[in-house]
């Protein structure tokens, strides 16, 4: 059994159908891919017994263990985004951070999960989420796969996240239009549901999120999140 096959995933039900299309994309055809985690954590991290730490940690504390900086660096992969979700204004659940991982090729996301350097970190993972949904996008504005990743920031900033499942795209686009924009080929890692935007809006305080939330008042429940995030790293709404 390879390590792909070893590593546990008690935090969402992975898409095998889009797996295999991401391992199997032709090179021609392959490129850059933006991998959006949205994630949720236990309040203490859930270790099994043939991986228990010393000491109970909270989940948040094994995610942290978990940073795979180090193995993105080797295959190439960039962290483009990271923030602490500071309120979450839209949707049925609530998530605690996100990251946005910028692969160079749908294929490089799917060989990495048979690295044995990256399955001996995924365990913390595995223990640290409650839950997670990963949606893997294009962006609207292609000239983001050349933005390199910016140096991480002290300033705090704030930006407003929309998560949508919407078949209509380009009306959710333009509902909007001050948005950075990222259309969703699939859903790798979800409780089942596919989600279809992701949007990204700076804005001066978590205050102005509920009236971004307000203007997609029309989504039935189930089908968005709008969040307000506190990023340390972006490369989506800064230059």
């Amino acid at each position: 059994m390879s390590e792909a096959d070893r590593l546990k995933h008690a935090y969402g039900k992975i898409n095998k159908e889009y797996g295999f299309a991401l391992a199997t994309c032709p090179p021609e055809k392959d490129g850059p891919i933006y991998m959006v985690n949205l994630m949720k954590y236990h309040e203490v991290a859930q270790y099994d017994s043939s991986d228990t730490e010393a000491a109970p940690i909270s989940g948040r504390e094994a995610d942290d263990k978990y940073n795979p900086a180090s193995v993105l660096n080797k295959i190439g992969a960039d962290m483009v985004f990271i923030g602490e979700v500071t309120g979450n204004f839209t949707g049925t659940e609530d998530w605690d951070r996100i990251a946005v991982v910028r692969y160079a090729t749908r294929k490089s996301f799917i060989e990495m999960q048979s690295r044995k350097d990256f399955s001996e970190k995924h365990v913390h993972k595995n223990a640290g989420m409650q839950r997670t949904v990963i949606v893997c996008c294009r962006p609207e504005d292609t000239a983001i796969d050349t933005r390199e990743r910016p140096a991480p920031s002290l300033e705090l900033r704030t930006v407003a996240m929309i998560v949508r499942q919407t078949p209509q795209r380009d009306a959710a686009f333009a509902t909007l239009p001050e948005a950075v924009n990222f259309a969703a080929e699939g859903t790798i890692v979800s409780d089942g549901r596919m989600w279809d935007t992701v949007q990204f809006i700076p804005v001066q305080s978590a205050d102005e999120v509920p009236a971004i939330a307000a203007r997609i008042a029309d989504a039935e429940p189930g089908t968005a999140y709008v969040m307000a995030v506190r990023v340390t790293l972006d490369a989506f709404t800064t230059r």
